[in-house]
């Protein structure tokens, strides 16, 4: 008589990710709860440190919409990237992909490492392209965790992505027109001219092998945490449907002449000429590297003309962003109150202060580690690396030049603890939380599990390359 196998057992670091995502399931608010708490949490942390309470409340008020370009550039990113990825080519592309993976821990390893990789080259897209890939990847794959599926897709931004080809950071300290004047006055400073090329930030070779480590250990670590057999969480337990990415193509319907317009190709080709022409002499005409020309506007408008041209009739195109819009919600909604967090510390002296007390502690040998520390922190209740980096820039440069620390490795640092926040906080994950129909209490278990791996990671990495740099 056959003898009937055991169902197979989670290890000792998935049942350890297992009870973090309990918890973070019963005890976490959702994404909107935790911009509420932050509010208050560094509105007293301003008082704590010397702030007035009516300098606070300005600062707050000043800084609510602050980030409305922000705002409007994420909703489109989230819609536009929503409408090419539902286009058919590209649903097609996404729906072979999701193919690879056979088995559930597969699964949520080649969903770890396709987002990382996605994000090097360019986080918005990264956002959108490896949520949907997931979400098919759930559909195929039978018994795969939804909650850890979900974090994984996450991954890049709570990693890689400040490292790759769109990390803000090193754009702007490469860039005369990017750069502040302070900034480009301080960095002067230290090394003779104003700037920081990439070739001595993410193209460093102790910059390219920290991504290489980081991007290694986060996707041995997605594998050890895969929970399989009955504690894993299907998409159905949860309560979600999931429905094949590439459906039958639906026959046109023969409408009233009027309908031709939007029915015809004709003008969706002329306006995707019309704008690849522009974005060629955009490129063409930018200063330095054609990466330099490579913003949020920039991308948003690639992804616009290529959802234009791939869903090839207007009338496709139009009915792809009606169904990504709801999935902008979050963002237009939190961005504004994450804003107002933004204006209380940028428009105070709380970041000063916080930069402070670690350059007082501070030494050449710790000064790398400290800083990704507080550019962590600090991402926690700030998580706009752009706008950030404008502020924290100035003393964090100048205190490396006090100390004698290459420059070029501090914009390396500061944005790798920069992307380690994002995995401790929901901000960044509200698009891909939308596209999958999950909530930040559903994965937060699970990134906070990386979290304690990949960070301890960065923080040896930086401060044992640090030694191999001269200044500046």
């Amino acid at each position: 008589m056959a003898t009937r196998q055991a169902p197979p057992q989670d290890n000792l670091a998935a049942r350890i990710a297992l009870r973090f995502t309990a918890f973070t399931e019963r005890w976490l608010p959702d994404a909107f709860g935790f911009v509420l708490v932050g509010t208050f949490l560094v509105l007293l942390l301003g008082l704590a440190t010397g702030q007035g309470l009516t300098t606070m409340v300005d600062a707050w008020g000043k800084g609510v919409w602050s980030l409305v370009t922000f705002t409007l550039q994420m909703a489109m990113i989230i819609i536009g990237g929503y409408a090419l990825a539902t286009a058919r080519p590209v649903a097609k592309v996404i729906a072979w992909l999701a193919r690879i993976p056979k088995t559930p821990r597969a699964a949520i390893t080649f969903t770890a490492a396709a987002s990382m990789l996605t994000s090097y080259l360019n986080w918005a897209f990264s956002l959108i392209f490896t949520a949907i890939l997931a979400k098919e990847i759930a559909r195929l794959v039978r018994g795969v965790d939804y909650r850890a599926l979900g974090a994984m897709a996450f991954l890049g931004l709570g990693t890689v992505w400040a490292q790759g080809l769109s990390g803000s950071a090193a754009l702007q300290v490469a860039s005369a027109d990017s750069s502040p004047k302070a900034v480009q006055e301080v960095i002067k400073a230290g090394r003779g001219s104003g700037l920081i090329p990439l070739t001595e930030t993410i193209f460093l070779w102790q910059g390219i092998v920290a991504t290489l480590i980081v991007f290694v250990v986060a996707v041995v670590t997605a594998a050890v945490i895969a929970p399989i057999g009955e504690r894993a969480k299907t998409a159905a337990d949860l309560g979600i449907e999931l429905r094949p990415l590439v459906g039958p193509a639906e026959p046109e319907p023969k409408g009233r002449p009027g309908d031709w317009l939007e029915r015809s190709p004709v003008f969706s080709v002329l306006l995707f000429a019309l704008g690849s022409w522009y974005l060629v002499r955009h490129f063409a005409n930018a200063t330095g590297s054609p990466l330099n020309a490579l913003d949020l506007n920039t991308i948003n408008l690639v992804l616009l003309l290529l959802a234009l041209i791939l869903h090839w009739r207007p009338h496709r195109l139009v009915a792809a962003v009606r169904a990504g819009a709801p999935a902008a919600a979050g963002v237009l909604l939190q961005f504004p109150l994450y804003g107002g967090i933004f204006g209380m510390i940028a428009f105070t002296g709380l970041s000063g202060a916080i930069a402070g007390w670690l350059v007082d502690i501070s030494n050449p040998v710790l000064y790398p580690a400290l800083i990704a520390i507080y550019s962590c922190v600090l991402g926690v209740f700030v998580p706009s690396g752009g706008s950030k980096w404008v502020i924290e820039a100035p003393y964090v440069l100048d205190a490396a030049n006090q100390l004698q620390v290459h420059q070029g490795w501090m914009v390396v640092v500061y944005d790798l603890g920069e992307a380690s926040a994002n995995l401790l906080q929901p901000f960044w994950m509200l698009p891909t939380l939308a596209v999958l129909g999950l909530k930040a209490r559903d994965i937060m278990g699970y990134t906070f599990a990386m979290f304690l791996v990949c960070f301890p990671t960065v923080l040896i990495v930086v401060t044992l390359f640090a030694r191999t740099l001269g200044f500046p």
